[in-house]
């Protein structure tokens, strides 16, 4: 962000980054380390947590969001209705899974397609290590780290292990599904978060949505996460089936090698993807899971 005051129509705009969003109403974080309770000027400004914004200042704490600087990157999810940005400017994402409630590995895979779409690197945080069942999961997320995504085994309530290291340098986005224990580590990384964590309901086996807006902490000057609330389903609308298939690494090796230019990779002669499958280079899951997704996304 630039250290210079901006002038504008005879305002005067500080930059400054959002560091949480709650419906129309937003807390910027400036440079001189000041926090505004801010609103967008005109409901078309589309905010999110992480933006870099322009603020004319009102009052001592409070000031109107006049405009949104150029994003690095945007993770969101979208159905056939509306999209939902996430958080803008992260430099990676780490998908948080644990043995209970029950995780999905459908919603995991989704989370990475999100990432790849915006050339965003990402880890999976397998948390929960004291359950015995996370041994099982772990075995289901074995084939991961080949694709190119870390898996980090820890129990954040006993503490973060080698995570710290894996967020260095990095504004990360912390995602995955309700009562996977996201809160459960923002309190142990950020003790005076006080982040609110309550037990997932065993009867409906899903978590309860804890954290009701997102939210960056700032770790280190050269680090820090943005906490997003906790999700059941991640619709994948805005991307199509050429950018699901881009998003896919263990794909890449086959593109352009199929016979046919418009291969669908079902049982078309010459289907590199296939042949890669029947050779063990690809899951079949994997295939499975593209097909899944593509056929939602029809365009």
């Amino acid at each position: 962000m630039s250290t210079l005051l901006k002038a504008e129509k005879g305002k005067t705009l500080i930059p400054g980054q959002i560091v949480a969003a709650h419906g129309r109403h937003f807390l910027v974080r400036t440079e001189q380390h000041t926090n505004l309770n801010c609103i967008t000027r005109g409901r078309k400004l589309d905010v999110v947590c992480g933006d870099i914004v322009d603020v004319n200042i009102s009052t001592q704490d409070q000031g109107v969001i006049e405009r949104v600087h150029p994003r690095s990157s945007l993770f969101k999810r979208a159905d056939i209705f509306r999209s939902k940005p996430i958080a803008a400017n992260v430099t990676q994402v780490a998908i948080m899974v644990a043995p209970r409630p029950s995780w999905s590995e459908d919603l995991l895979q989704r989370c990475l397609l999100a990432a790849e779409s915006q050339h965003l690197p990402a880890l999976i945080i397998a948390n929960k290590a004291d359950l015995p069942e996370h041994k099982t999961m772990l075995e289901a997320l074995s084939g991961y780290p080949a694709l190119g995504y870390p898996v980090i085994s820890l129990c954040a309530k006993q503490g973060t292990g080698e995570l710290v290291e894996r967020l260095q340098g990095h504004l990360t986005l912390l995602a995955g599904q309700s009562g996977m224990g996201k809160s459960t580590l923002i309190n142990a990384l950020f003790p005076q978060a006080d982040a609110r964590v309550e037990a997932f309901s065993e009867a409906l086996d899903s978590g309860r949505h804890t954290t009701t807006h997102s939210r960056l902490y700032q770790l280190n000057v050269n680090s820090g996460i943005i906490d997003s609330p906790g999700f059941q389903e991640f619709a994948l609308a805005h991307l199509s089936r050429s950018d699901i298939e881009a998003a896919m690494p263990d794909f890449r090796p086959y593109h352009g090698q199929c016979r046919f230019r418009d291969c669908q990779h079902l049982s078309e002669p010459g289907c590199a993807i296939q042949q890669a499958v029947k050779a063990g280079l690809i899951a079949p899951q994997r295939l499975a899971f593209f097909h899944q997704v593509a056929k939602q996304n029809l365009r």
